[in-house]
C-alpha cells in the first residue's frame, strides 16, 4: 500500500453549479475532516466512530468557528475506495467561492492541495487499477461519443490489462524454462525447445500485430473520423460545413478564395463522431496567404480517414476538378455534386452525366481509376437535399465496413501503440533468431525486452518519470 499526505481537490467542473464535490484521500483525512465538521448545535463531529460507506449531515466551520456551509459528508475507509486509501467526500453548494474557502480550511487542517491526476495515481499505486485502466479514466471523462465512451469503459474494466497478463505469462513460462535450463543443463532438455518457441512467437505475433491494427481504429473511435472536404473554390465547401452543423460557422461568399486556412468542427451523427475539416480551394494562385490555405488543404488529405469532394454540377469540369479527384485517389470518401437543384437555371450533372463529362474529358481508364470506389452523391447545400443520404452512408461505412465495433479490444493510447510496437520489434528479431538457427542463450534477450515493453502498458515495467506525466495530463481532482 502506498502512503502518502493526505490530499484534497474539487472534483467537480469549475463554474457555479448546484452542488460541488470535495474529495479528500489519505490515511489522516478522516481526522483532518473531522476538524472542520459540525452538528447544527455546534459540536464537533468525530467521523472515527462511524462505519465505512455511510452519510452524514452537519457544517463545515472554519477555525475562526465561522459557518461555511452546509454540507453532506460521505465516508468510504480504505480500500474500498477510489484511491484505495480513507476517502471523505464533502458535498457542499456548487460555487467557486465556497470550494476555495473550504479547501483553505482543510488546508489549515493539516490537508495538502492535490496535484492533477493525484488521486488516479494514487489508485494505481495502491495496486486498485493498472496503468491502461488509469489512461482509461481520462478517456472516459474526454469521450466525445457514445462509440469512444463504450470502448473507455471496456479498457476502465480490465479488457486491455486482461489480454496483456495473457500474452505476458506465455513469455514469462518461455523465458522460465530457458533460463532453468541454460542453469541445470543435465536435468532439463532445450531438445525441442526451439520449435515450440516458434510456434509460441508466431501467435504473439499474431496476437500483437492484431492490436496495432486495432489501434488505427481505436484512434478514430477516440478522436472521431477525420473527414476532411476539398474541391476547387467556390463549389461549396464551407456551405456543406455550415449545412452538416446546421449553422453558419464557416464564413460563404461568392468571392473565390474565401476560406484562407483549415476550419474544424466536431459533430456527431448517431454514434459517429466527425471531425470535418473544411479547407481552402485546390487552385493555381500567386497569392501567398491563399497558398499557405492550399497547402494546408493537400496536407489535411494525406491525414484523412474520409474525403468529401465536391463539385459544382451547374458548371464545366474543370482541370482543377480534375487535379483535386487525382489527388484523392485510392482514399476513402465520396463525390459530392453540390447545386443539384438546379440554380441559377442551369441544369445540373446527375452521377451519370458526371461520368460521362469524365470520360469525355479524360478517358475511361482514368474514371475507372479515380471513380470505380466512390460514391456520387447529387446534393445542395442550399436545400440541404442529399444530406440524409450522406450521413446514413458515413454512419454505414464506419459503423459496418471500417471500425466494425465489438467486444475487440481497441486500443486508444499513443503510449500503449508505442509499447505494443516495441514488443512487435522484439518478437520479430527472436523469430528471425529462432529461424537462423541461433543459440538458445541468445533468445533471452529478446523473450525479455518483448515481456519489458508489454509490462509498460500496464505499469508493470514503467519508469516513475513516465507515471509522473501520464498524471499530469489529468485535470484536477481525478
Amino acid at each position: 500500500m502506498f502512503y502518502g499526505d493526505t490530499v484534497a481537490a474539487i472534483a467537480t467542473s469549475s463554474g457555479d453549479g448546484s452542488i460541488s464535490v470535495i474529495r479528500v484521500s489519505g490515511d489522516r483525512s478522516v481526522e483532518y475532516v473531522s476538524r472542520v465538521f459540525f452538528d447544527k448545535k455546534g459540536k464537533n463531529i468525530d467521523l472515527k466512530s462511524f462505519e465505512t460507506h455511510t452519510v452524514h449531515y452537519g457544517f463545515i466551520r472554519n477555525f475562526e468557528n465561522e459557518l461555511l456551509d452546509e454540507v453532506l459528508v460521505l465516508l468510504m475507509r480504505a480500500p474500498r475506495s477510489y484511491t484505495a486509501e480513507d476517502v471523505v467526500e464533502i458535498h457542499c453548494h456548487g460555487g467557486h467561492m465556497i470550494c476555495q474557502l473550504i479547501l483553505e480550511c482543510l488546508n489549515r487542517a493539516g490537508v495538502r492541495i492535490a496535484e492533477p491526476g493525484e488521486f488516479t495515481k494514487r489508485a494505481f499505486l495502491n495496486g486498485r487499477i493498472d496503468l491502461s485502466q488509469a489512461e482509461a479514466v481520462m478517456d472516459v471523462i474526454q469521450s466525445k461519443s457514445k462509440i469512444s465512451l463504450e470502448n473507455s469503459l471496456t479498457q476502465l474494466k480490465g479488457s486491455v490489462r486482461k489480454k496483456i497478463v495473457e500474452l505476458r505469462e506465455i513469455l514469462l513460462e518461455d523465458t522460465a524454462y530457458l533460463e532453468a535450463a541454460l542453469d541445470d543443463p543435465e536435468h532439463i532438455s532445450l531438445d525441442g525447445f526451439s520449435d515450440r518457441l516458434g510456434k509460441h512467437v508466431f501467435n504473439l505475433q499474431r496476437e500483437v500485430n492484431h492490436l496495432l491494427e486495432n489501434s488505427q481504429n481505436g484512434r478514430i473511435i477516440r478522436d472521431g473520423i477525420y473527414t476532411v472536404i476539398v474541391g476547387r473554390p467556390n463549389v461549396g465547401k464551407s456551405s456543406l460545413l455550415n449545412c452538416i452543423l446546421r449553422e453558419e460557422r464557416a464564413i460563404v461568399t461568392d468571392i473565390p478564395g474565401t476560406t484562407r486556412d483549415t476550419l474544424e468542427e466536431d459533430i456527431k451523427i448517431g454514434s459517429v463522431l466527425l471531425r470535418l475539416i473544411d479547407t481552402a480551394g485546390i487552385r493555381d494562385s500567386d497569392d501567398k496567404v491563399e497558398k499557405i490555405g492550399i497547402n494546408k488543404a493537400k496536407e489535411s488529405i494525406e491525414r484523412a480517414d474520409f474525403i468529401i469532394c465536391m463539385i459544382d454540377s451547374t458548371e464545366e469540369l474543370t482541370e482543377e476538378d480534375f487535379y483535386v479527384m487525382e489527388e484523392i485517389a485510392d482514399r476513402n470518401g465520396v463525390i459530392l455534386l453540390n447545386k443539384c437543384d438546379r440554380q441559377d437555371g442551369n441544369i445540373a450533372m446527375d452521377p451519370d452525366m458526371f461520368s460521362e463529362r469524365c470520360k469525355k474529358a479524360k478517358s475511361e481508364e482514368w474514371v475507372s481509376h479515380i471513380l470505380s470506389d466512390k460514391k456520387i452523391f447529387c446534393f445542395s447545400a442550399k436545400t440541404s437535399e442529399g444530406l440524409e443520404e450522406l450521413e446514413q452512408y458515413l454512419k454505414d461505412q464506419f459503423l459496418r465496413e471500417q471500425i466494425s465495433y465489438h467486444d475487440d479490444i481497441y486500443i486508444t493510447n499513443a503510449r500503449q501503440q508505442e509499447c505494443l510496437a516495441d514488443t512487435a520489434e522484439s518478437l520479430a528479431q527472436l523469430m528471425q533468431s529462432i529461424e537462423d538457427g541461433m543459440p538458445e542463450d541468445l533468445y533471452a534477450i529478446d523473450l525479455c525486452n518483448a515481456y519489458e515493453a508489454l509490462g509498460k502498458i500496464i505499469g508493470e515495467t514503467v519508469e516513475e518519470d513516465i507515471i509522473d506525466k501520464i498524471f499530469k495530463d489529468f485535470c484536477m481532482g481525478k
